[in-house]
Formats: C-alpha cells, sequence, structure tokens
C-alpha cells in the first residue's frame, strides 16, 4: 500500500533521496524501562517492512550512488550506533533472514567487556536494591526507586546532569554512583572484538565511532583526532581493511559536533560521515553530514508514514 507513495517522494535519479535508519539496541525481549526501546519481534517486523518499501543498500555504495547522483528509487540504509553485544547476537540473524544488510559503528574503547558511561547509569538504576538512591555526595540529588516510573524517572534525571562533563569525570561518577547504589553493572553489554569480525564475515559493514563516545564539539583538536584516527586504525587493524564510513557520538551538529569536527573527519581518509540530524540526504549534500532518522512508531502503518514525512525536503536540501 504505502511502497508507491515512496517511489513518488524518492524516484531515482540526481532527485532521488537516500532515508538512512539508525538503531542502537535489539533487546530479547520489550524492555519495561524503555518500553519503545527496539526489540527482537519488532526489529524483525521492521525489517520485514523496510525489505518491502525500500532498496536496502550497504552505506558505502549508497554513498557512491549520491556523490554521483545515481541512486535508486526508494534507497534507503540501515545503521547501529556503539557497537552493543545484541547486535550481533540479535540483530544480525534478523537481518539476514530478511537479506538485508547494515552498517555498525563501533566506539572501539568499550569493545571486549567495556560498558558506556549511560549504561551503567540505567543499569544502576535497574538493578539497584535500595528504595531511595541517595546521591548527595556526588551533587546528583535524591531518587527513588520503588517503581519501574521512579526507576526510569532517576534515569532521565541523571543522564542530563552527566552526559555533558568530561570523560573521566563521566566514567568516575558513574562509577561511584554504582557504588553507592549497590548494584556490580555488568560487562558483557558490548561486543567482542571477534564478534566485530564475524559481523563483517557475514557481509556487513564497520565504521569508525570514536574511542570513547565523547561529545567532539567539548574536546580540543587534538583529542577529537585522537578519539576519531584511534577508533579507525583500530577497526581496520582489527578488520585488516580500510575503514571509510564515520558516526559522529549523538550526533546533533553544533551541540555534540562542530564544523571544524567535520573538517577533521574529512581530512582523516574517510569517505562519509553520519549525523543524527533528521531527514534525507539529497545529491550534492555534505556527504560529512549525512542524516538519519527512525520512527519510533511500533504498527506498520505509523512507522511507515513517518518515513514518508521523513522523506519531504529539508530547508538545506
Amino acid at each position: 500500500m504505502l511502497k508507491p507513495f515512496f517511489t513518488w517522494m524518492s524516484g531515482a535519479g540526481s532527485t532521488a533521496r537516500l532515508s538512512i535508519l539508525i538503531f542502537h539496541r535489539v533487546l530479547p525481549e520489550p524492555d519495561p524501562l524503555f518500553p519503545q526501546e527496539m526489540h527482537a519481534r519488532q526489529f524483525d517486523a521492521v525489517c520485514g517492512w523496510l525489505a518491502n518499501w525500500f532498496k536496502v543498500l550497504p552505506l558505502d555504495r549508497a554513498v557512491e550512488h549520491l556523490k554521483a547522483g545515481t541512486l535508486p528509487a526508494r534507497a534507503a540504509c540501515i545503521t547501529f550506533d556503539d557497537g552493543y553485544a545484541d547486535n550481533h547476537h540479535l540483530a544480525l540473524p534478523i537481518l539476514r533472514a530478511h537479506g538485508l544488510t547494515a552498517t555498525f559503528f563501533i566506539a572501539t574503547g568499550f569493545l571486549d567487556g567495556g560498558r558506556m558511561w549511560n549504561d551503567t547509569i540505567i543499569e544502576t538504576a535497574r538493578r539497584s536494591p535500595l528504595p531511595l538512591l541517595d546521591l548527595d555526595s556526588l551533587g546528583l540529588g535524591r531518587h527513588p526507586l520503588g517503581s519501574i516510573a521512579e526507576r526510569q524517572a532517576a534515569i532521565v534525571a541523571l543522564i542530563p546532569q552527566i552526559k555533558y562533563r568530561p570523560f573521566d569525570e563521566r566514567v568516575a561518577l558513574t562509577e561511584q554512583l554504582a557504588r553507592l547504589a549497590q548494584v556490580q553493572a555488568p560487562d558483557d553489554l558490548m561486543m567482542r572484538s571477534n564478534e566485530v569480525k564475524a559481523m563483517r564475515q557475514a557481509g556487513m559493514l564497520i565504521g569508525a565511532h570514536t574511542v570513547s563516545h565523547p561529545i567532539l564539539a567539548r574536546l580540543s583538536e587534538a583529542q577529537a583526532r585522537d578519539e576519531i584516527a584511534t577508533s579507525k586504525r583500530h577497526l581496520e587493524q582489527l578488520l585488516g581493511e580500510r575503514v571509510g564510513l564515520f558516526a559522529y557520538p549523538n550526533g546533533k551538529p553544533g551541540e555534540d559536533y562542530a564544523p571544524a569536527n567535520v573538517e577533521l573527519v574529512r581530512a582523516l581518509d574517510f569517505d562519509a560521515a553520519v549525523s543524527t540530524q533528521w531527514g534525507t540526504s539529497a545529491h550534492g549534500d555534505d556527504l560529512f553530514q549525512i542524516r538519519r532518522f527512525t520512527p519510533w512508531d511500533q504498527s506498520r502503518l505509523r512507522f511507515g508514514l513517518r518515513l514518508l514525512r521523513n522523506l519531504r525536503p529539508t530547508p538545506s536540501s
């Protein structure tokens, strides 16, 4: 029913528009703390919809077509950020079952037992046995944990207080938070190096996503260069091939990364980079600020309609 509309909104050639979907995790079951988070049954359904509506391309090939103005009608790509283990365990077999490909952007510092700072907060709020999390000693307030809603509220309150602090401070605060909450945070949330290699061997693309997932706009040029170049080099050594794709951490232009970061990525021998700015990209747009978006709707119709609305040209296109 929707396929003709996607063809109408994104025909082939120089006027085509590239839709790129961004995911992070695919959980085994719905998560009470995050009801909107993608889980295996929903992702299986989404992959079926995408396979029916779009011509799903590997991102590197889509970038070549975008640059040349030769995209096919209804062109789309699937991407994942960060490098969660469930990308390998759950997303990969679902993608393969539908004959789809995706690009996985890996924050290399968390491979092999690492953990992102925000996941320390989330798992602390989820697992703490305490009825009240008293973080006054850290300057982070007091947070009741007696219900799912209160645990959700604690996460929502804590993440913005820590998100834009320097990396070392973020890690130290979240580790102290876990100790005060009497929680041993998990060390199996992210992929192992051999799983990243297995993803590539299965036909998926691997891209760089920095080492420690910092806010690049808050770093010096030298620090940003080290984060980006080191992640690229790590993945190239792991995979034995050049890595040409990059994703900005958090990804909001002007807030999470700056124009200088774009020029740095361009200078570090990447072919393209993706942001999290909503919309689609067309021939002539900056290949180092490609837009991405994912509908959050649960039903096929609403999911499709929101993707159609996303295909409307943005003012800068």
